[in-house]
C-alpha cells in the first residue's frame, strides 16, 4: 500500500486537529487529488511522522485530524553536506532532489569562478525558496521526515572561510591520487565540495585544499558535475552510510 506523505510547517501532535495551508494544500488536492476521510501521513521536519486522516477541504486550507506519531527511519548515520558549485536550471534541481533522496543533511549552493549562473539578490530569495520546495518533495517522495537545509548561496571564498567541523572535507577531483571510497572509510561525519561546470579554477581548488580539504577521484572517467555529486553521494552512503 502507497504511503502517502505531505509535508506542513504546521506543529503536529496526536490527537490534533490541524489546518493546512499554502503549498500543503495544493498538493493534497491537485495532485493527490484527496478527499474527506482519506488517509495520510504529515510531517514537518521534526524527524517524526504523524498518520492522519483528512477531515474537510475548504478553499485555501485543508483540515486534517492526526491519529498517530511514529519515528521516521528514513534517515542515514552519515552526516554528510553538498557544497554544491551553482549549476544550470535543471541540473542544479536535479541535484538537490537526488541528493535528498540519497540522504544529505544540508547543501550549500556556491558561485564560483566558472558558474554559468549568476544570482542577484532578488534571484538569489527566489532560487533558494525554489531549491527548498524541491528538497520538500524529495522528502514526501523517499520517506525522509527530516528537510535538508538548503542554504543560500553564497561565494565559495565565502564558504571556504567558514571554520570546518568535525568531519571529513572532501573536494571531487579527477585526477586526484586518492579514492573517495578509500577516503571516506569510518567517516560519519561529511562535507563534499564539488565543482560546477567546467570545474573549479586552479586558484579556487588551492584554497579549498588550504581550508582542509582532501581531492579525492570516482574513476578514470571525468564526470558532470551533477552525475559527480550524485556518484560520489552514493560511494559515501554505501562506504559509511546506509546504502547496501
Amino acid at each position: 500500500m502507497r504511503l502517502i506523505r505531505v509535508h506542513t510547517e504546521t506543529a503536529l501532535a496526536e490527537g490534533a486537529r490541524v489546518t493546512l495551508r499554502g503549498p500543503a494544500v495544493a498538493h493534497v488536492t491537485r495532485v493527490l487529488r484527496l478527499g474527506a476521510g482519506d488517509a495520510v501521513t504529515l510531517f514537518n521536519g521534526d524527524g517524526m511522522d504523524y498518520p492522519a486522516r483528512i477531515a474537510a477541504l475548504r478553499h485555501g486550507s485543508v483540515d486534517a485530524e492526526v491519529t498517530g506519531r511514529t519515528a521516521a527511519r528514513a534517515e542515514s548515520p552519515l552526516a554528510m553536506t553538498l557544497v554544491q558549485g551553482i549549476a544550470r536550471a535543471e541540473r542544479m534541481d536535479l541535484v538537490v532532489q537526488k541528493a535528498t533522496e540519497l540522504g544529505v543533511v544540508a547543501i550549500v549552493p556556491v558561485a564560483t569562478a566558472r558558474s554559468v549562473v549568476k544570482l542577484d539578490a532578488d534571484s538569489r530569495d527566489r532560487k533558494t525558496a525554489h531549491w527548498r520546495g524541491i528538497a520538500v518533495a524529495a522528502c514526501e517522495q523517499c520517506g525522509r521526515a527530516r528537510v535538508p537545509d538548503v542554504l543560500e548561496p553564497v561565494t565559495l571564498a565565502a564558504r571556504l572561510a567558514k571554520p570546518a567541523d568535525a568531519g571529513l572535507r572532501f573536494l571531487l577531483s579527477p585526477d586526484a591520487d586518492s579514492s573517495l571510497a578509500a577516503a571516506a572509510r569510518g567517516a560519519t561525519s561529511v562535507e563534499l565540495l564539488v565543482g560546477p561546470e567546467g570545474g573549479l579554477e586552479d586558484a579556487e581548488r588551492k584554497s579549498a585544499l588550504a581550508a582542509g580539504y582532501r581531492a579525492c577521484g570516482l574513476g578514470p572517467r571525468v564526470l558532470r558535475s551533477e552525475t559527480a555529486a550524485l556518484a560520489a553521494l552514493a560511494v559515501l552512503q554505501t562506504i559509511a552510510g546506509d546504502l547496501a
